[in-house]
């Protein structure tokens, strides 16, 4: 669900997830500039809005270091660009396991950040989870597509019915997010 909170005098519009199993609040800042909040369920607005105010000069000086980057990533692919968000991407895509799998109770050993060429991810079958680097430069709801792609091979080694039925649990309308990450694909991978 999308919100929006004044941080000095900027209007910042944030993505809150609310999860029965989530034990404290937590923020997160992309590299494409996405603001994601994920909180226990039982937490109020106003309490979420306190946690932003309290966070604001790390949420402020993050948005800004990130729009201070003038080379996107998804067009060049470097190693120099690999090392920049490889850990924002490794912070992404913790975070976001975490929170999605707590619907689904996954067992996964590693996460793996790569410079891949034509993927966005993988799951192996001892249960290692790959993602390309470049999850860090997407829009939110893209970036949590690939990851909850992954995390449910763990419950489907293929893309069955079955598969795509895990996916759907978590994001009914998954198939709008296949298809705009798979026009990105098209114009910045390969």
């Amino acid at each position: 669900m999308k919100r929006i909170i004044a941080l000095g005098a900027t209007d910042y519009e944030y993505a809150l997830w609310k999860s029965l199993r989530a034990q404290r609040l937590r923020v997160s800042v992309s590299a494409s500039g996405a603001l994601a909040v994920s909180a226990p369920h039982w937490v109020s607005g106003r309490t979420i809005e306190r946690f932003l105010r309290e966070h604001a000069e790390w949420i402020v000086q993050t948005m800004a270091r990130f729009q201070r980057l003038s080379i996107h990533p998804l067009a060049h692919g470097g190693k120099r660009e690999y090392v920049r968000y490889k850990e924002a991407a490794r912070s992404l895509a913790a975070a976001r396991l975490a929170y999605f799998n707590e619907a689904y109770g996954f067992c996964y050993r590693k996460i793996s950040i790569r410079n891949q060429r034509t993927r966005w991810g993988s799951c192996s079958k001892q249960g290692n989870l790959s993602f390309n680097y470049r999850i860090a430069l997407l829009p939110q709801e893209l970036a949590d597509y690939v990851i909850l792609h992954e995390l449910c091979h763990l419950g489907a080694f293929d893309h069955s019915e079955r598969f795509w039925s895990l996916v759907a649990r978590a994001m009914p309308d998954y198939a709008e997010h296949r298809r705009a990450l798979r026009r990105i694909s098209r114009e910045h991978l390969a």
